[in-house]
């Protein structure tokens, strides 16, 4: 699909965002599933979706979720990756 993000038959997280863009109160903010998380694990990340842009290779969004970065921790990170690493729910 492109442009957006494969999710099993149901609307683009990229085109809900921009569907729902026009309402005051409506808050952009989408759950997402990170995959290529900063920690390489190779688990999908629960995130949360917060921006979405254009870039030369395609749509990005802005990304905030949680990493294990040092042993025995977790660390908030918040990253633009490709929308191929994003899925919906």
């Amino acid at each position: 699909m492109a442009g957006g993000m494969g999710g099993g038959g149901g609307i683009p997280m990229s085109r809900r965002v921009q569907l729902s863009s026009g309402l005051a109160d409506d808050c952009p903010a989408r759950h997402c599933w990170v995959a290529g998380a900063a920690d390489e694990v190779g688990v999908k990340r629960p995130g949360l979706l917060v921006e979405w842009r254009t870039a030369e290779s395609g749509w990005e969004g802005r990304v905030v979720y949680v990493a294990r970065l040092r042993a025995g921790g977790w660390a908030l990170v918040e990253e633009w990756l490709p929308a191929s690493l994003l899925t919906p729910r």
